[in-house]
């Protein structure tokens, strides 16, 4: 059995073609029309990842999205947001949302992104055997684990996947457009994806978010990882 993936969408057409087409790329797909019923999927089946649509009755896609965020499990989360929507779209990547996808989209453009988002969360990527170390900061690449201080970091897939990947590169600046495309895989896309998940990390690793001195912004240019320990 494949991969399993939830759909939250109240619009049955886009239900349904975001199914056929998952399940013809092999993953194994339950469906949700509105948060609530997605909410008691997800405890019933823990899916490997939710695509979830932001406009839902009742429950919207952002409470889902902040609900779900709370469960140890750190399901992955790939958006659905209509053109325009951008503050809710930030809002849910501030949430924790992994990913998201612009309606209308190109259901091969959801597979995609989807593939990605679960290649990431596994152990596809090959990751370093050897813990990344800063000071009291560990990062177990393998097992998918972040401490600080022992105490163990609630990450997202995207966050632990940054904070992972500008472990590898101390020192070194990278614009915002390079961490889209080498941490989510993405050649175009909207920066302001990277910004969110910084910050996001930011609040979790660092002292003083508002004065970080890990992960440190470098003008004109994006960010770099400085080691403090």
């Amino acid at each position: 059995m494949g991969q399993r993936v939830l759909v939250v969408d109240d619009d049955p057409t886009v239900s349904d073609v975001v199914c056929r087409y998952l399940r013809r790329a092999g993953y194994d797909v339950s469906m949700a029309a509105d948060g609530a019923a997605a909410l008691a999927v997800v405890a019933r089946e823990m899916p490997d990842l939710v695509v979830l649509d932001l406009m839902l009755p009742g429950i919207d896609g952002l409470e889902v999205c902040r609900r779900l965020r709370t469960r140890p499990d750190g399901v992955p989360i790939v958006m659905l947001t209509a053109l325009g929507e951008e503050a809710d779209r930030v809002l849910g990547l501030q949430l924790g949302a992994d990913d998201y996808v612009t309606k209308p989209f190109s259901p091969r453009e959801l597979v995609l992104r989807v593939q990605s988002v679960l290649r990431r969360a596994g152990a596809d990527a090959a990751p370093s055997a050897a813990p990344l170390r800063d000071g009291d900061l560990v990062v177990d690449e393998v097992r998918r684990v972040a401490r600080l201080r022992e105490a163990e970091l609630t990450l997202t897939v995207r966050e632990f996947d940054l904070l992972a990947f500008l472990m590898r590169h101390p020192g070194q600046a990278f614009r915002r457009a390079d961490l889209l495309e080498r941490v989510w895989g993405w050649h175009i896309g909207d920066q302001s994806t990277v910004t969110v998940h910084v910050r996001r990390l930011r609040e979790k690793v660092e002292d003083d978010p508002a004065r970080p001195r890990r992960i440190v912004t470098v003008w004109g240019v994006g960010y770099r990882y400085e080691p403090v320990g």
